[in-house]
């Protein structure tokens, strides 16, 4: 019964650490932010925090590597054929909705490049792999057509937390759905044309 309390215990603690450096990331810049700051914000002591995170930029990436891990497990959804490419997009927004500040955060002008770009690498094979191996593109077609899809959808992201996310998770999946396809066919147009 014990562990189970400990368990708790640690949750709770992480989550108001997160919590409470997420606060005042979204008033300063990370170099101006201290471990005190955000235990006196958390009412945690500072032993505690360090106890989790060796700094604040360590529990920076542990809170990007969790925010990956999630995007990533409804990505591996997506090998799946069987699944609906339209609800598991429609979920990847509405995960992004329930973390609208920390993505906002991220996704920023302030927030981490490489952050940015590990999230562009994890659909990378996937997406590089279903257009060589389901058209006619090639490799070298397929991976600009990635890059430009993937920026664009970053960017997508962006102006839709920016706008306080007006438009329906769904209208959003179906619009990146739309304008990914869009370019493959494209593509697919382009590669039959030479």
């Amino acid at each position: 019964m014990k562990d189970v309390k400990d368990d708790r215990r640690v949750k709770y603690t992480k989550m108001v650490l997160k919590e409470s450096f997420i606060n005042l990331l979204e008033k300063k810049d990370i170099s101006q932010i201290t471990v005190k700051e955000i235990c006196e914000d958390a009412d945690i002591n500072r032993a505690t925090f360090y106890t989790h995170y060796t700094d604040v930029y360590d529990l920076l990436k542990k809170i990007e590597n969790e925010l990956l891990e999630n995007v990533n497990v409804y990505l591996s959804q997506l090998y799946h054929k069987e699944v609906n490419e339209t609800q598991l997009t429609e979920k990847i927004f509405t995960y992004i909705k329930e973390n609208a500040k920390l993505c906002r955060l991220l996704l920023s002008e302030r927030g981490d490049l490489s952050f940015q770009k590990k999230i562009m690498i994890l659909v990378y094979d996937k997406i590089i792999n279903d257009l060589t191996d389901n058209s006619n593109i090639s490799r070298e077609d397929a991976e600009y057509v990635y890059s430009f899809a993937i920026t664009g959808c970053v960017g997508i992201v962006q102006k839709w937390l920016d706008e306080d996310m007006k438009k329906s998770p769904r209208f959003m999946a179906e619009m990146v759905l739309k304008l990914t396809l869009g370019l493959i066919n494209i593509s697919r147009l382009q590669e039959k044309q030479r």
